[in-house]
């Protein structure tokens, strides 16, 4: 039955490219928001999408956003009304991480400061996202978050997130963690959330085991201002031990040239 459901599915969304690709002339206007210095922007630009307004409060981000694209956006999501925000296809959103991140909660909890949704600060912001989806209903959305979020606070804030886009907003759900390591030389597992406003059959890519290794990204020299000094370096030996002792997930790795030499 389960077969027979999916082939019908695969089918219907066969259907639907066919249609889109027959009737749709100008491309898929999409919002970056939370763009950082643009990596889902390069994606999407590559798929043929057009950019129609982006976000960041990092003024930092913003120029290095600026150089790359010639544009600079705008700052503070909260400072925009809902509405003058261009209408889009699509929004893509990588929200801040911090308040859920293994390594940004224990560094939180240590200086007594809330995290998740309570960190009034970078915590709410998915409710930004949503309120935006709910005024612009655009055809899709991916959002973006680290790996933990699906188990912060024993998995109530991954069933907030998800009852707001399901119920609340009604659109259709997928989501998936992925490990970047076939891209670039380093785990770095990720959730991916993508939303439908209409019901469509969708499956995360399949990607290879193996991507590039450290050593074919790093440059054969450098400027002496990019090495940490003696102070820095012993700062941040003690820092990974003293995190270490409390369980907490703060490390370093050392490279030899070839491969890890050790992590703590």
């Amino acid at each position: 039955m389960a077969r027979k459901q999916r082939k019908t599915a695969e089918s219907n969304l066969k259907e639907e490219k066919n249609r889109y690709s027959d009737c749709r002339v100008s491309p898929y206007r999409f919002i970056d928001l939370f763009c950082g210095i643009g990596g889902f922007r390069l994606a999407f630009e590559r798929a043929g999408c057009q950019c129609s307004w982006s976000s960041d409060w990092d003024k930092y981000a913003q120029q290095t956003y600026e150089a790359n694209f010639g544009e600079r956006p705008h700052g503070d999501i909260h400072s925009v009304a809902v509405a003058d925000i261009p209408a889009h296809d699509i929004l893509c959103g990588g929200f801040p991480c911090q308040p859920f991140s293994i390594a940004g909660v224990s560094k939180k909890q240590s200086l007594g400061r809330k995290h998740g949704f309570q960190d009034e600060k970078q915590g709410n912001l998915f409710f930004s996202i949503a309120e935006i989806i709910d005024y612009h209903r655009p055809v899709a959305f991916v959002l973006e978050n680290v790996k933990n979020l699906r188990s912060h606070d024993n998995g109530h804030t991954f069933e907030v997130i998800h009852s707001t886009l399901t119920v609340a907003l009604g659109y259709t759900v997928y989501h998936k963690v992925i490990d970047a390591k076939p891209f670039v030389p380093q785990h770095r597992e990720r959730i991916f959330i993508v939303g439908f406003r209409d019901w469509r059959y969708f499956e995360f890519p399949e990607l290879r085991e193996t991507g590039p290794k450290l050593s074919s990204i790093l440059e054969p020299t450098v400027p002496d201002k990019y090495t940490l000094s003696d102070h820095l370096w012993q700062y941040l030996q003690d820092y990974a031990a003293k995190h270490k002792a409390a369980g907490n997930g703060f490390g370093y790795g050392l490279f030899d040239g070839l491969d890890l030499q050790h992590w703590d």
